[in-house]
């Protein structure tokens, strides 16, 4: 990915950062979105924040809301403006307001249901549809998942509908536009998502870096490739 262009949104998240600092190590011109106004890590109210990643010189950190779209808007007329075409769009950025497997659907209130849609799904939507006009045509876009988005598990909520909901919305994105996008599944990955259970995000990176580079595009397009693609690919 020397001298691509990657935007990555929730990049103050456990995977998003660590896809940041792998890609920006690889080369990668990477602009960096984080969410404005976090409870657990704020942040300026527009603009770009020096201080995440200060210490990587091709990131460029850019405070964006991606339930708004035009904070979504703005950041890649950024990411255009800095790097030219982008050549990858990775939309990390999600929330699950409970813990696994403790939110059942039924109990589940509006408010929370709501905010994880839009911004797990509609999130999604709005990250892709306002990269498109500034995507190279050789493109990938890369939307994370999890086996809760295909195979119901009790307890996950809005979470689970809305993951399901941004993989549809890959798929549509998939037949509508010439670039590539698929849907990653690294499996349970140790974040604030998952209350720290799973893999440390470093170790599913290589993932996200084949799923980028060497996977069949035919294959990924409209697809799901997971763990066991990536190891059976690169064994």
């Amino acid at each position: 990915m020397n001298e691509a262009t990657v935007v990555v949104t929730g990049a103050a998240g456990g995977i998003g950062g660590a896809l940041v600092r792998a890609f920006a190590g690889a080369g990668a011109t990477v602009v960096a979105a984080v969410r404005t106004g976090s409870d657990d890590r704020p942040m300026p109210g527009s603009g770009t924040d020096d201080g995440l990643f200060a210490d990587i010189e091709n990131v460029d950190t850019v405070t964006a809301d991606v339930r708004d779209e035009f904070d979504a808007e703005r950041l890649m007329e950024r990411a255009a403006r800095v790097g030219g075409d982008i050549d990858l769009v990775m939309p990390c950025a999600g929330v699950f307001h409970s813990a696994p497997g403790e939110a059942p659907l039924d109990e589940e209130t509006y408010s929370a249901f709501d905010d994880q849609f839009r911004t797990n799904a509609r999130g999604v939507f709005t990250t892709v549809k306002e990269a498109v006009p500034h995507l190279a045509p050789d493109a990938r876009v890369l939307v994370p998942s999890g086996q809760v988005a295909v195979e119901p598990s009790p307890g996950y909520g809005g979470y689970a509908v809305s993951k399901a909901a941004a993989e549809a919305v890959a798929r549509g994105f998939a037949t509508d536009i010439e670039q590539t996008v698929g849907v990653v599944d690294p499996g349970i990955v140790a974040t604030e998502l998952t209350g720290g259970q799973g893999r440390d995000p470093e170790d599913v990176v290589g993932l996200f870096e084949w799923a980028a580079t060497e996977a069949d595009a035919e294959e990924l397009n409209g697809g799901r490739l997971g763990l066991a693609d990536w190891k059976k690919a690169t064994r």
